[in-house]
């Protein structure tokens, strides 16, 4: 089913978190560009909602709507953010940001990065002498300069790798130019550097996957169709959703894409709070094959290109299959226009096998129910990569977040026959993709039965004392301040760690918990003293806590474009401050370390990687004891599940 757009657009400001309309988006922009962003030289990074306090959301008071907007002047290369009061109609901050910030690239530079590049005379002939010589088969693609300990003195610089077709569909990721990079600089739209790291011949093997080239497609794979005759059993108001005993809200940014707000579990007749925000707040991606181009591939595909604007818009029965409901997700290009990525959340329900059963031999019966999630996503398209992220709600309190990898690998090219131990090599023409990781981190605001909580360590050890040799126990460390809460996950201790509520017991006086399982979880393999490390730190570790603080939002720091490090959870953390008993935010680290394999050739089957959150004491019983009996359909006339011929 799909939310009729006139029913959406009347109660899209229903609620204070509710992102920013078209119409507030015009406004916003329209107030910034009768004051201080007045000259044709301003573009627009971002526009969106400035989401209240939440002291004033508890409070019930009515809130202005306001925006938060980052600028870039492109006459100067100045970087502003702007805060905006849309029913006041005034500017109510403005700020020029230090020299030398670079907020993310915005969509359309990397248009104009393309087009720009292949007029500049020099691109051409460096072009030429790789037998590139037709313009529109060559694809130049843009990946952020990143820091090399190189001063960018001021400029909005761009990395180009260049890629060729052979024909107007062919993979273009089959034939790298290698060593060929193109420095651009963003604000003068001019190359600003061709670096020519030696003559690597372009590889000719073509590596497609459309169906012209593939051949017939196999008929043994018959049609699945998910059906659900009175309809999805979630309840939509907007953007609040209501499914079995969760509730929460839908949001959408710029920099995160989905964003999910005030998740809340019905326990006994009462909301009981669980998470305020969560969403993924950044992600790098670091090359570790030390050749030139190889090794300064390194993305952060939040902070560095605003990964939300990248949303894909989903089609019913490709990225998403049943009973759906789409969320559109609007934001503005960078001449502040409203832009809408129609259908860009999709939200269903999944089977998901038993829920829990138990067969009584002693009175021949069985008792089964069976699972289902709700699933609340969308898919970005990164230049070669796909991510899927997907939020899993459980019928029994269980939050899963994963990430869905697939598209296509950033090749590398390297003398035919050859082979590279930094990489795998994928064809005999002289065509291999490089090792390197995908790192994720999510950030959570919770509040567990309240905003006051506490994170306790939790490791499985065997006692000294230990005559039958076989004993383990488990022992909670409480983690009392942010530098205590800097962990690494250890899979020989079993270890997990527990948000907690001191001031909320369960039914055996214990406080209530929820457990991060720490599942994936990788950290970086580069040396703590590279470059990417140290703009990276967060991605060091697998966990790190901090007290809440509205402005701490990204763990590589609010602007880790051209950054040189330090930025984001390292500085704050720095104040080593309490988080026993405080409103806490808990970001968790994880990934996959990409090795390459022949299979991910052409287009890669999808990965996925993630982690889980389960109540741990949250609830003093199973909480999906009511949920009904599944009727068995074997059979003509239907019996019940738990009967037994």
């Amino acid at each position: 089913m799909k939310t009729d757009p006139q029913v959406r657009t009347s109660i899209a400001v229903a609620h204070p978190l509710d992102p920013l309309s078209r119409t507030e988006i015009a406004q916003a922009v329209s107030i910034l560009k009768n004051g201080p962003a007045a000259a044709e030289s301003f573009r627009f990074v971002s526009v969106e909602l400035r989401e209240p306090a939440k002291s004033e959301l508890r409070s019930g008071v009515t809130v202005p709507r306001e925006a938060d907007a980052v600028l870039i002047n492109r006459d100067g290369g100045a970087a502003y953010e702007a805060l905006v009061d849309i029913g006041a109609e005034n500017v109510a901050g403005w700020i020029e940001l230090p020299g030398g910030t670079q907020p993310p690239i915005m969509l359309d530079e990397f248009d104009e990065c393309e087009v720009n590049c292949k007029a500049d005379p020099r691109v051409v002939e460096a072009l030429a002498g790789r037998g590139m010589t037709d313009l529109d088969l060559v694809c130049i693609e843009p990946w952020s300069a990143g820091y090399f300990g190189a001063d960018a003195e001021g400029r909005r610089l761009m990395r180009c790798l260049v890629f060729t077709r052979l024909d107007p569909d062919d993979n273009p990721y089959a034939h790298p130019a290698e060593n060929l990079v193109l420095i651009y600089d963003l604000n003068s739209g001019k190359v600003v550097e061709i670096e020519d790291n030696g003559f690597v011949a372009v590889p000719r093997a073509t590596g497609n996957y459309l169906p012209q080239h593939v051949g017939p497609a196999r008929t043994d794979i018959k049609p699945i169709e998910i059906s659900q005759p009175e309809g999805p059993s979630f309840i939509v108001t907007g953007n609040h959703v209501q499914w079995g005993n969760w509730s929460f809200r839908v949001g959408f940014t710029p920099r995160e894409g989905l964003v999910l707000h005030q998740m809340k579990f019905r326990d006994k007749g009462q909301d009981r709070s669980v998470i305020n925000r969560a969403s993924l707040v950044e992600m790098v991606v670091p090359y570790g094959d030390p050749s030139p181009v190889q090794a300064k591939k390194n993305a952060f595909d939040a902070g560095e290109y605003n990964i939300g604007v990248m949303a894909n818009s989903l089609k019913l029965g490709c990225d998403c299959l049943g009973e759906i409901q789409y969320f559109d997700g609007i934001v503005a290009d960078s001449h502040g226009n409203p832009m809408t990525i129609k259908n860009a959340i999709c939200m269903h329900e999944e089977d998901d096998s038993i829920m829990w059963k138990h067969f009584d031999f002693r009175n021949n019966s069985a008792e089964v129910r069976r699972s289902r999630k709700l699933v609340i996503s969308f898919i970005a398209t990164v230049a070669n990569y796909e991510y899927g992220f997907y939020w899993h709600l459980y019928l029994d309190g269980t939050i899963e977040f994963l990430v869905k990898a697939t598209g296509i690998l950033s090749t590398a090219g390297q003398p035919a026959g050859e082979k590279n131990k930094y990489g795998q090599t994928l064809n005999n023409d002289g065509l291999y993709a490089p090792i390197h990781q995908h790192i994720f981190n999510v950030r959570m605001d919770f509040e567990l039965d309240g905003p006051h909580n506490a994170v306790y360590e939790v490791d499985t050890e065997i006692p000294t004392d230990n005559p039958t040799l076989s004993a383990f126990y488990t022992v909670d460390r409480l983690l009392e301040t942010e530098q205590q809460a800097i962990r690494k996950a250890d899979s020989s201790k079993h270890r997990f760690w527990k948000i907690v509520n001191h001031n909320s017991r369960n039914l055996v006086d214990e406080p209530v918990a929820y457990r991060l399982m720490p599942t994936d979880a990788i950290t970086l393999a580069a040396h703590d003293d590279s470059y990417v490390s140290q703009r990276a730190q967060f991605a060091r570790n697998n966990l790190w806590v901090t007290a809440y603080d509205r402005t701490e939002r990204f763990p590589a720091g609010e602007y880790p474009n051209q950054s040189t490090g330090g930025d984001g959870l390292p500085a704050w953390t720095a104040a080593n401050r309490n988080i026993t008993d405080e409103d806490l935010v808990v970001w968790y680290t994880f990934g996959m370390h990409h090795v390459v394999r022949l299979e991910d050739w052409p287009v890669m089957p999808r990965q996925h990687v993630g982690f889980m959150l389960q109540p741990h004491g949250f609830f003093d019983q199973n909480p999906t004891l009511d949920l009904p009996r599944t009727e068995a359909r074997e059979q003509e006339t239907p019996t019940h599940c738990c009967k037994r011929d």
